[in-house]
Formats: structure tokens, sequence, C-alpha cells
């Protein structure tokens, strides 16, 4: 994602009819922090959703952003971050609020908090001179210059990159105190471009030496994060990297940052290592509880969850679905799961019932169900009337969707699970949400959401 097209003007209009996006339901009017959890937190800046732009989005956020208090908005900022694992939706909250006198205050020890990475320090400074360059705040001058204490010699040289802000030009800004003498030895490297060139992944494969070795060592030597060594399973196959040096590899890589959507994506390029990626996955979920009794767990396949998530990317939405369905299965202790959608051109929803399998045969069946679904929009209250004639009581209901639907009764469903939930895996403007029913409307990609879900339960 790059920061360089400007943000629709862009209004809340609180009297317009609420749709579910251009679907046709209307659903329940929601708060001002309601709706700004609902469009950040499964949100990639500026891309284009399968009911709004993303332009409109933001401009949605910088509105809302206006209405709420701003401690929620920093708290927001900063499980977006750490929870969602999302980088540029926690920079433009930060930016908005350091547009306002009465929530100015709060970014300097808001952004020492959510900038993670040594680029993200440049990044927020292309979001705060978007509309125009203008002298940063006093509080955002003192948010950066914390930051760029969290950061050593070895990430300050792997972002130094030659963009059009650079580290060195933030560093003169701010005007960073060293706390010590080798910190201050590091700036003046920075200062005068003069880091010493990282042992980095990419540095290493850029070098023309041989590839197979590179990543061979890199392994070895422990060098590639977890996402970077999924992302290049691939280029390792095709470099003749042995396969006993990349089964070790996975054996000592972290999963603390992989989502199921990432793991997802390399099983798709390196179908040979699909065991050993899941294997992964289920590793990183291992200290996560179990949410006990029995979950029924609806997927919505219709068509509008086809969207790409990203301009750059071939995953939809319901790649996203998928991916919290490998969650939900494995962080569930019973599961029973179903599929919907609608037919095309008719006002009738299709519901069926999936294999019980975990993983990714479980990801494969959700997509298969949209050949016997159809591909029109999905109907909330005939589908889950359908389940629980089916299925009768349940500990707990999760549907994971884009939240658009198409059916256009305000006959709210009897609910028949102890608590409902509803995932939102989009960032429309407003969803269904229907009143009385959900005990959350959740919406995020992560394995937090399950969290969520048993804090809420253990309170109850």
């Amino acid at each position: 994602m790059k920061i360089n097209i400007k943000p629709a003007d862009y209004r809340l209009d609180q009297t317009a009819p609420r749709l579910a996006g251009g679907a046709g339901m209307i659903p329940a009017k929601q708060s001002h922090e309601a709706l700004l959890r609902r469009v950040i937190l499964a949100n990639l800046l500026w891309e284009d959703m399968a009911y709004n732009t993303g332009k409109a989005t933001v401009g949605q956020i910088q509105e809302l952003v206006t209405q709420i208090k701003p401690e929620t908005v920093a708290q927001l900022a900063i499980e977006a971050r750490m929870e969602q694992k999302l980088r540029h939706i926690p920079l433009l909250l930060a930016r908005e609020l350091a547009r306002h006198p009465d929530s100015r205050g709060l970014v300097g020890n808001l952004l020492p908090k959510i900038i993670q990475r040594p680029d993200e320090l440049t990044e927020f400074l292309a979001l705060y001179w978007q509309d125009g360059r203008c002298p940063l705040a006093k509080q955002v001058k003192v948010g950066l210059a914390k930051a760029f204490h969290r950061f050593d010699a070895y990430q300050l040289a792997k972002w130094n990159r030659k963009c059009t802000i650079k580290l060195r030009d933030v560093m003169f800004m701010v005007h960073p105190k060293p706390a010590n003498d080798e910190q201050a030895s590091l700036w003046k490297q920075l200062a005068s471009d003069t880091l010493p060139i990282p042992d980095t992944w990419e540095v290493a494969l850029s070098t023309g030496n041989d590839k197979k070795a590179t990543f061979e060592r890199l392994i070895q030597e422990r060098k590639l994060g977890a996402l970077a060594f999924l992302r290049n399973l691939r280029n390792m196959i095709d470099a003749k990297v042995d396969d006993e040096v990349i089964l070790q590899g996975f054996k000592t890589i972290r999963p603390q940052w992989i989502l199921p959507v990432n793991g997802m994506a390399a099983a798709e390029y390196a179908p040979r290592f699909t065991a050993e990626i899941e294997e992964l996955l289920f590793r990183g979920l291992a200290e996560t509880p179990k949410l006990l009794g029995k979950t029924i767990l609806v997927v919505d396949v219709s068509g509008s969850m086809n969207q790409p998530i990203s301009r750059k990317s071939q995953f939809t939405r319901l790649h996203v679905a998928a991916a919290l369905a490998f969650l939900v299965r494995e962080l569930c202790e019973r599961v029973v799961i179903y599929a919907t959608a609608g037919y095309d051109g008719t006002r009738v929803h299709n519901t069926i019932s999936l294999p019980n399998l975990r993983g990714f045969g479980l990801s494969k069946a959700v997509f298969d169900a949209r050949h016997q679904v159809g591909v029109g929009g999905i109907f909330t209250r005939q589908c889950l009337e359908f389940i629980n004639a089916d299925e009768g009581a349940a500990d707990r209901i999760i549907i994971l969707s884009d939240s658009q639907d198409c059916d256009r009764c305000n006959k709210i469903p009897k609910p028949f699970g102890k608590t409902n939930y509803l995932i939102d895996v989009s960032a429309e403007q407003r969803g269904v949400n229907y009143e009385g029913l959900w005990t959350a409307e959740i919406s995020g990609w992560s394995e937090k959401i399950l969290n969520f879900i048993a804090a809420v339960e253990k309170q109850q």
C-alpha cells in the first residue's frame, strides 16, 4: 500500500437510509465508536470494497474520529496495530488525532506504541503531509522522537530506503536525544548515510551470490523471519534448496505474527509444503484456550465476498473468511459448519452443511461451497431460521461475513445460541447488525477475535 492518493471529501450523512452496502437490508443504528471499529479493524487503507471505495472509507474514518472520545480512538489504534496486525490504519488514526487541539496531547504517547518498524516513521510523515506540507505539531515530534529509541543499527539500516521522505529527514525534524554514546554514534551514521549494509535476506539475495547457498545460510543462521520464510518458499524451491534444510527452517521459525491467511497464501504457491505450513499454524495456536461447548459456524460465500482485499493481491474476503474458519474450527471444542449465499435473480437463500474438517481441508470445503449455493447475497434471517430448525440450541453462533444482507424483511430472527457473533471481514460503512441478535459484532482477521469471544463469555 502506498500513501500517495488524496482521500475523498466525504461526509457521513446520518439522515440517509442505513443500508447494508448496496445489498438492501436496513440494519440497526450503531454508535459512532461501533461504526469506527467496523471500518478500521479489517481495512487495508485506500483499497476499494464491494460496496464502497477506499477513498470514501478514509473520509468516513476522518469524520468519525471527530465524534468519539480521543482516548477511545487511541486505544483502537493500538488494537489495530498490536492485535489485528495492521500497519497504516493506526498511523491514519494518529494523524487524525493530531489535527485537533483537544486530542493532540495523546499523540506523543501513541506514536511509539504503534510504530513497530522504522519505515513507519516515514510512512506517518507521508500521511501527515498528504494534504500539503505543514509544520509538525509538538506532540508529533515528541512521539516520533520516542519511537526512534526502539530501533537498533540492524533495523535502521534495513529500512533506510531512498524514498521521498527518508529516516534521516525524520530525525533532523524531531531531534531525538540519544540515551548513550553508542546510540549517538548510530544516529550520526544515519545522519551521514554511512550505516553499514545489514545482512538481511533482501540484501543477501540481491548480491548475485548463489541463491541456494544464500537461502541455506539464512535458514541455518535464523536470519529469515516467519513471514519472510513463508513468502520465499517458492523461491527456495526454484533455487533447489534441499528439502531437509527447509524442513529444519519450519522447526525453528516462530509463528507469532503469522495470520492463517499468510499460511494459506504460502500453501498456494508452495503446495509441496502444505502439511508443514498447516502444522506451523497449528503450533501458533497451541497456547490459545478453546471455546467450550457447541459452536455453529456459518461462512458467507456470496458474490461480494469475492472482492480482492487489495489491488495487488489475488486474495479475497472469502480467503479471509476461509482462514478464519480454520481458526474457529481449531479453537472451539465442538463445531458444526455451514456455508450460505443466495441464488442470482431471486430472493431465496441457500444454506448447506460442510464437512467437519480441520485446517486447509476446511478452507477448501468453504471455497467448494460457492459452486453449490450460488453467488447471490447472504440472507441472514432465512439462513439462521433454517439452521435453527436443523440444529436447535447451541452455545454460540459465529457468522463470518462482509455483513451485507439481501433480505429486505425487517423481522429479526429469534436467537438460538446462548451467544451470537457476527465477525465482519470487510470494512463497509454499515452492516446487518440485527439489534437484539448479536452478543457482539467483531471486525478483524486475526486469532484475537477468538480471544475477545472468550473474554465476553467469561464475563457472562
